[in-house]
């Protein structure tokens, strides 16, 4: 663990590097798109919230029901949150969720007229929302680009030297603002999360069938796992 402290990046070779990979992950993975099934903004932010400490697929099998019976901020906001955790529950951390979501909802129709705001700062001001969540949503909902710093994000930096701040997402997010073109941000958020679940995983990297092992300083040095 002291190896992670200590660790220094040189910015160019790491842009460099991402230059290099960009290509091959998105040739690799044309499909990777935002995981979390969803018709509308509203829809999409409460995925997200719900997605915390779980699975995208559970969030997904849990809205397809949720989101018949929700139909709007105010549907929302309106109901029961003893309703609502029942609803949710499978999701984990149920009390805290419903909680944000019906006061996020509540704000949502008091300052933004019954509509997801646009802005990062509006974004940030709704209960359950960090900037992972704003990206997610700013990047899938409204094509505003933004790179959102999960689980997998976070791991496929550190193993490919990226950034020093791979133990934090939001210093990691402006790190990476940096050497990835604007234009890519979204997408290659995307591209991590599909090759991190594909590929290089947290506890066994498949480095033999990896698309971009040999631009990885980790594939041959384990301890950088």
């Amino acid at each position: 663990m002291a190896e992670r402290a200590v660790v220094k990046i040189d910015k160019q070779k790491a842009k460099d590097r991402v230059k290099v990979i960009w290509p091959i992950l998105k040739k690799t993975y044309p499909q990777a798109k935002c995981a979390l099934e969803h018709g509308n903004p509203l829809e999409l932010l409460i995925a997200t919230i719900l997605s915390a400490q779980c699975t995208d697929v559970r969030v997904n099998i849990v809205t397809k029901t949720l989101f018949k019976k929700y139909k709007s901020a105010k549907d929302w906001a309106d109901a029961p949150l003893g309703q609502i955790e029942q609803d949710i529950k499978s999701t984990g951390f149920y009390h805290n969720k419903a909680l944000n979501i019906k006061k996020a909802c509540q704000k949502i129709i008091s300052d933004f007229k019954g509509k997801v705001p646009e802005m990062m700062d509006e974004l940030l001001s709704l209960n359950g929302v960090g900037r992972k969540t704003a990206n997610v949503v700013l990047g899938n909902a409204f094509g505003v680009q933004g790179i959102v710093c999960d689980t997998h994000v976070l791991r496929l930096s550190r193993r490919l030297r990226l950034s020093a701040n791979t133990n934090d997402a939001v210093k990691l997010e402006f790190d990476l603002m940096e050497i990835v073109p604007k234009k890519n941000w979204t997408l290659f958020s995307h591209l991590l999360v599909f090759h991190g679940r594909n590929i290089c995983q947290a506890r066994k990297p498949d480095c033999g069938n990896c698309p971009i092992a040999k631009y990885c300083p980790a594939a041959n040095k384990p301890e950088l796992w």
